[in-house]
């Protein structure tokens, strides 16, 4: 089998692409760079013979139609995200989201042979209704969406997903949408909040604050080797072609503050915890109902909260906190 991965040196596409190679795929990587880094593990990734890295600017057409077209699989990651980049970039968000999204599209028209196009929306999308109605905690697939005001920047990664869904239903190719539910794990650079926090506590000493934001919203977390398995076991799947479906953990949900408390276990370290306001335009609960996506694959996330924190504990400090690799943005 032959898969390719847009976004493919960023957190998911790194680590699905390690999957995939465990299953015996041949893999192309596509990536600009925006956010991604050539670190050590990518490279390590480029020495396999398996492996071809193509470094492209997917909003231009030329470039990606000039690419082989006998793939199997199109796992299509690529994306302007981040919270900070949302803020300052709502225009670049919605344009070049959809633009990429239309390109990868046109070219997916173009395989033999294509068995799936992979989309990867967001848990944002669900924002406007929690916002706005009595939305269904854990939240099931078939929710209807609202969106948040049109004016409001972060509305438009949310939009540009809803949008993105939208194309994928009309498109008349194969496809499967997947709605990441707060994956976390190594390589996923630092502007996140299990990362955020462990550096945090890393670096303070004994009986300093640990400044944390957002206290009593509540997540559920999925470790990412869970969520690349699901992601995989979806692609592969008959019955997941044509739908849409959550990936992540629908237990344990936890506060913010229950996630500070386990990094403060993992790292040792006698903290107090400094509760500070909730971050602007962040949901109060996020949780989503995993039952559609448990049943098509038969298969659920078995990494617990504590030990992936340790997992990516162990990563970050050995890489990064004491280490020279650089962080993904």
């Amino acid at each position: 089998m032959k898969a390719l991965i847009t976004g493919g040196a960023g957190f998911i596409g790194y680590h699905l692409t390690k999957e995939l190679l465990e299953k015996d795929y041949s893999v192309v990587l596509v990536d600009d760079f925006s956010r991604g880094v050539e670190d050590k593990f990518l490279k390590e990734l480029e020495s396999n013979p398996k492996i071809t890295f193509i470094s492209a600017d997917l909003t231009d057409k030329t470039k990606v139609m000039s690419m082989e077209k006998d793939f199997d699989y199109i796992y299509h990651f690529a994306a302007i995200i981040g919270v900070q980049n949302v803020l300052n970039r709502p225009y670049d968000v919605l344009e070049k989201n959809i633009t990429l999204l239309i390109n990868m599209i046109d070219f997916a028209r173009e395989q033999g042979n294509l068995k799936r196009f992979i989309f990867a929306s967001t848990s944002e999308i669900y924002a406007g209704t929690l916002k706005y109605y009595d939305m269904e905690i854990p939240t099931p697939e078939s929710t209807p969406l609202t969106v948040t005001p049109l004016e409001h920047p972060r509305t438009s990664y949310m939009l540009s997903k809803i949008y993105g869904e939208a194309l994928l239903q009309q498109s008349g190719i194969p496809f499967t949408i997947i709605r990441p539910h707060n994956f976390y794990g190594p390589r996923m650079g630092m502007s996140h909040v299990i990362p955020e926090l462990l550096k945090k506590a890393y670096f303070s000493k004994d009986s300093d604050n640990l400044e944390v934001f957002s206290v009593d919203h509540k997540r559920t977390f999925c470790y990412i080797s869970d969520a690349v398995k699901i992601t995989r076991l979806l692609a592969e799947s008959d019955d997941a072609k044509g739908q849409a479906f959550n990936v992540g953990n629908e237990a344990p949900e936890v506060t913010i503050q229950e996630v500070a408390k386990t990094v403060l276990k993992v790292t040792n370290k006698p903290l107090n915890i400094d509760a500070k306001p909730a971050t602007s335009g962040s949901p109060a609960r996020r949780c989503p109902k995993m039952e559609k996506t448990t049943n098509c694959i038969g298969y659920a996330g078995k990494v617990s909260l504590e030990e992936g924190i340790q997992k990516t504990f162990d990563w970050y400090k050995e890489y990064i906190f004491d280490g020279s690799e650089v962080s993904a943005k």
